[in-house]
C-alpha cells in the first residue's frame, strides 16, 4: 500500500518547499497534486526530486482538460502522473436532471478518451452532492460510473459518508473501477469545529480499519491519498495520519 497526500491540505502552510521537505522527513513517499501547485511545473518537479517524492496521481479541473488536453496530459507526464482525476463541480455548474447528468458522464467519457490515448488514466473524485439526491433511483455517481464505464474513480470515502451513504457497499459494488482512495475522517459531532468537522485519520469516527480491509480486498486502489480539507496543524495532521495508516497497512 502506498501512501500520498493531497497537496491541497497543505495550501495554507507554505512554502511548498517546507511543505514537501517535511512530508519526506515524515516518511511520505508520494503526493498529490491541484491545480495551485501546476504554476511553474520546472520549480515543482526539482521540488519533487530533491526530496525523494513522486507524484503519481493529480487533479486537473474538466474545463481546463477539455480547452486544452494536449498541455495538461504533457504537464501530467513531465511531472510523473498516471492517473488524472476531475475532481470537482462549482454548485452553478452541477447539473439539475437526469439528462444533464447523463450529458456530464458522457463528457467526462470523451475527455477520458483523449487522456487514456496517451497513455495515462483519467477518473472522476467525488464530493458529497453526487450521493445526495436521485433520478429515477440512481444517484449522480450511479450515473457517472454506469455512462462513463471506461473511466477510473477516485473515492473518497468521508465524502461519501457526509453525502449519507454506506462506503463499504459502494465500494463492493463498484470497487473495480476504485484505482485511487482519499483517506479521510470525520470528527464526533461537535469536535473539531474550527476544521470544519474533519479529524486526522484514525481519530474521527469512520471505521478505517475495517474499509481498508475492504477496499483491499474488493478494490483496485493502488495510491492511499491523506486528506484533511482544513487542518489547524497541517503537521500534525500529516504525522499522526501517516501514522495511523502505517499501523493499519496490515488489515
Amino acid at each position: 500500500m502506498d501512501f500520498s497526500l493531497q497537496l491541497y491540505s497543505a495550501r495554507n502552510a507554505q512554502p511548498l518547499t517546507e511543505v514537501l521537505s517535511g512530508l519526506a522527513k515524515m516518511g511520505y513517499t508520494q503526493v498529490e497534486g491541484f491545480g495551485g501547485v501546476y504554476e511553474d511545473p520546472n520549480a515543482l518537479r526539482q521540488m519533487l526530486d530533491a526530496n525523494g517524492l513522486s507524484m503519481p496521481s493529480g487533479h486537473f479541473g474538466i474545463d481546463e482538460l477539455e480547452a486544452d488536453t494536449a498541455r495538461y496530459i504533457e504537464l501530467a507526464k513531465y511531472l510523473g502522473i498516471t492517473r488524472i482525476f476531475a475532481p470537482f463541480l462549482a454548485p452553478s455548474e452541477r447539473p439539475q436532471t437526469e439528462a444533464d447528468w447523463i450529458s456530464f458522464a458522457h463528457h467526462l467519457a470523451q475527455v477520458g478518451t483523449k487522456v487514456q490515448a496517451a497513455g495515462l488514466s483519467f477518473g472522476w473524485h467525488n464530493h458529497d452532492f453526487e450521493f445526495q439526491c436521485e433520478y429515477n433511483g440512481r444517484t449522480p455517481m450511479e450515473i457517472i460510473l454506469t455512462e462513463a464505464p471506461e473511466i477510473d474513480w477516485e473515492a473518497d470515502i468521508a465524502w461519501i459518508i457526509r453525502g449519507g451513504h454506506d462506503p463499504i457497499s459502494w465500494i463492493e459494488r463498484y470497487g473495480s473501477r476504485i484505482t485511487a482512495v482519499h483517506v479521510k475522517d470525520i470528527a464526533a459531532t461537535g469536535e473539531c469545529a474550527d476544521e470544519d468537522g474533519w479529524a486526522d485519520v484514525g481519530f474521527g469516527t469512520v471505521q478505517w480499519g475495517q474499509i481498508l480491509s475492504v477496499l483491499q480486498e474488493k478494490s483496485r486502489a493502488c495510491v492511499y491519498v491523506m486528506e484533511h480539507d482544513n487542518p489547524s496543524d497541517f503537521a500534525r495532521f500529516a504525522q499522526r495520519s501517516l501514522n495511523s495508516l502505517k499501523m493499519l497497512e496490515g488489515v
